[in-house]
């Protein structure tokens, strides 16, 4: 088996919702840069034992963050694929097939300049929020020479990225942030009235919560290290994230280097809980190496999250399940190379998730949706 260091895959893999442009072709090569073949090419594993009816929608590029509408009939996510002329993150809508003969056919409906990310559905289903780099400039940002940090994936902080909202037709109608610097990695409350998200307007990467309607919004958190990727509870009462904190003189030192540089490296992700006000913050897991994309499950107890504690190597990252107290932990997926950014549909009956499955040994990353079994 290729090995890769942990370090590396750590700092590619340890923000979630900053799209996928490279995210592939880094998992699947050698130092030699080679691609690498997985070990077995299939849509569902034997022990995936939660997952009924899976079907894989895209195939192809780099596809990913796809969650659902408050009504379960649509997807919004990312996607890059130089090979249909993307080759920056753009924002795609695309309706659920009911049936297994109906194809997946999204749409583009950012604006096809510079660079998006991290999109999510209104409550009406007539609109969506996310990031964009487009008043910044109409090209796709540059990313950082990595040779200039030791090789190691460093990952950009462009200070262009603003949240819109947008209709389902690729219509901005309104800028939500406008403050200098990052703001991205955004979702909303089950109401619709409140967004979450990551900024660093004030000097690190913290968590903002906003009222829609009124702009007003308040500061969730304030420890030194990277938070982001932050969802609410499914009652509206909690949220979870994940969140680096450098320790060491040296560690802190290195956040702070990047940080100004507008970049970010972390080295090591945990999952994080608190109610919506910020109290009551607690560390979920203690597990080391890289812990992300965490959701509440439906209950608004249980867990699902991405990690690769498992593996010294670095890699593959699956889904677990576990209690809101880190206990009780489930290996969910098997895939030998990446399982992530898992959501559930309103109803709770069925979970999205990307994964490097079934892609024929490619560096293709894809949307698969699956029934779920308790």
């Amino acid at each position: 088996m290729v090995r890769l260091n942990a370090n590396r895959w750590i700092g590619l893999l340890g923000l979630a919702c900053i799209g996928l442009a490279g995210l592939s072709s880094f998992m699947n090569k050698r130092e030699t840069g080679k691609p690498v073949i997985h070990v077995a090419d299939t849509v569902q594993y034997p022990d995936e034992t939660h997952f009924t009816n899976i079907r894989q929608l895209t195939f192809g590029g780099d596809n990913a963050e796809a969650y659902f509408s408050y009504d379960g009939k649509y997807l919004v996510f990312q996607k890059t694929n130089p090979k249909e002329g993307i080759n920056c993150d753009q924002i795609f809508i695309g309706k659920l097939p009911t049936s297994p003969n109906e194809p997946f056919t999204p749409k583009m409906v950012s604006p096809g300049k510079g660079r998006t990310t991290c999109a999510y559905f209104l409550p009406d289903g007539k609109h969506i929020i996310y990031a964009s780099t487009h008043l910044g400039g109409t090209d796709c940002p540059p990313v950082p020479d990595r040779s200039k940090y030791g090789n190691r994936y460093i990952w950009p902080l462009y200070d262009s990225y603003d949240i819109f909202m947008a209709d389902t037709n690729g219509v901005i109608v309104k800028q939500l942030t406008n403050a200098k610097g990052y703001d991205a990695e955004a979702t909303l409350s089950p109401d619709g009235k409140k967004m979450v998200y990551t900024s660093d307007k004030d000097g690190d990467l913290e968590l903002y919560i906003m009222d829609l309607k009124t702009g007003k919004e308040k500061r969730i958190t304030n420890t030194l290290g990277y938070d982001g990727g932050a969802w609410f509870s499914r009652d509206g009462k909690k949220l979870i994230w994940r969140a680096s904190r450098p320790s060491t003189e040296e560690e802190v030192k290195e956040y702070k280097s990047l940080l100004a540089e507008h970049l970010v490296a972390p080295t090591r992700m945990e999952v994080f809980t608190a109610n919506i006000d910020g109290s009551e913050m607690k560390q979920v897991t203690n597990l080391g190496q890289a812990n992300w994309a965490p959701v509440f499950m439906p209950d608004s107890k249980k867990i699902v999250f991405a990690s690769n504690h498992e593996y010294k190597r670095g890699f593959p990252f699956n889904l677990y399940m576990m209690d809101g107290d880190g206990s009780n932990m489930v290996k969910v997926s098997r895939d030998k190379g990446f399982d992530a950014f898992a959501m559930f549909s309103y109803d709770g009956k069925k979970l999205v998730f990307c994964s490097n499955r079934n892609n024929g040994g490619t560096r293709d990353t894809n949307i698969f949706v699956a029934d779920w079994k308790e």
